[in-house]
């Protein structure tokens, strides 16, 4: 069975990166290679994988990356921090934690 992966690496200037792939060592090699000089993470290099979960399903995990990548930073760094409770806060707290100038953050597509 096949397995897709979507990720979130830190960059250099410590903006995340969203993206889903087919080879997480790959896609994270082609990041950090340069790949792409058009790609959102080429100026940004090294950057460092934070968390990933893996998925069988493609559509599924596409669902997963969109979802993230409409997220605010602090969601985000819930889930890198493996922390569940603040994700559910952050989500029902909107206008108490709103977005911040710390929030600036690109998703990109980064799919295989």
């Amino acid at each position: 069975m096949k397995q897709y992966y979507v990720y979130i690496v830190k960059c250099k200037d410590k903006s995340y990166y969203t993206g889903v792939t087919n080879s997480l060592e790959r896609r994270i090699q082609e990041h950090n290679s340069g790949k792409s000089s058009t790609a959102y993470t080429y100026n940004k290099r090294p950057v460092e994988l934070v968390w990933y979960e893996e998925f069988s399903n493609i559509d599924e995990a596409i669902s997963i990356e969109k979802q993230i990548k409409g997220w605010s930073r602090r969601k985000k760094e819930a889930i890198i921090n493996d922390n569940w409770e603040k994700l559910v806060e952050y989500s029902k707290n909107y206008t108490q934690y709103g977005k911040s100038s710390t929030d600036t953050d690109r998703s990109s597509t980064g799919s295989d």
